[in-house]
């Protein structure tokens, strides 16, 4: 039998702010200028969705440690840079937030301070505060299910009784690495199909969260 949903688990980038747009034109940049050129698609598929630490491996075995340390310095004041110049919640977030009565919490592969400042600039922090977990408290991050079990024993929910919303696929394969329903936002970089698979809704538009939550 399926249990009720009990608990939504948000994503931040991407689901609740605009910024993987902002993370992906700076992470070309930067390719661009320290030897490693990427297309936005090579960066949708390699860094959107996984770990600081994930994507500082994969710079590090391609341009050696000390490039990689100045990658990630510069990625990081640059990306807070373009976040202070304009920053909006996901077209359609609030609305839904709103309407959802249920439980709900933040799960990303991004670190508190991240969080701390996107969330801030866009007016959602206070929505979670005490209810924010960052891949920088669990050993693995997506697509590793660790995290999203990590905040679902926190919440005191089953597993079971929990839905993802997403807009990558290391996080869907996540949620359902981690024996919950996702919900794939494919309104943002990562297209319907790479979010598809098990136990996964595919939507496009943020209001209609609500009413698939209430279905679930």
């Amino acid at each position: 039998m399926i249990k009720p949903i009990e608990l939504v688990i948000f994503d931040c980038d991407g689901v609740l702010v605009d910024s993987e747009r902002i993370a992906a034109r700076v992470q070309v940049a930067l390719g661009a200028e320290l030897g490693w050129p990427l297309t936005e698609d090579e960066v949708i598929d390699r860094f959107i969705g996984r770990s600081s630490a994930s994507i500082h491996e994969q710079v590090s075995a391609r341009l050696g440690d000390q490039t990689a340390a100045i990658w990630w310095e510069r990625f990081e004041q640059l990306h807070r840079e373009a976040v202070d110049a304009g920053l909006s919640p996901v077209e359609g977030l609030p609305e839904a937030l709103d309407a959802i009565t249920l439980p709900t919490c933040v799960a990303s592969s991004g670190s508190h301070a991240k969080m701390r400042h996107t969330l801030g600039r866009t007016g959602l922090y206070e929505r979670f505060a005490g209810r924010i977990y960052s891949a920088t408290e669990v050993a693995r991050g997506k697509p590793a299910p660790d995290l999203f079990l990590f905040a679902a024993q926190h919440m005191g929910v089953d597993p079971a009784a929990c839905v993802v919303v997403e807009d990558s696929r290391p996080g869907v394969e996540a949620a359902r690495a981690a024996g919950m329903r996702a919900f794939g936002y494919a309104g943002g970089l990562t297209s319907a199909e790479r979010l598809e698979g098990a136990d996964t809704v595919v939507f496009h538009d943020m209001r209609k969260l609500p009413n698939l939550v209430a279905e679930q």
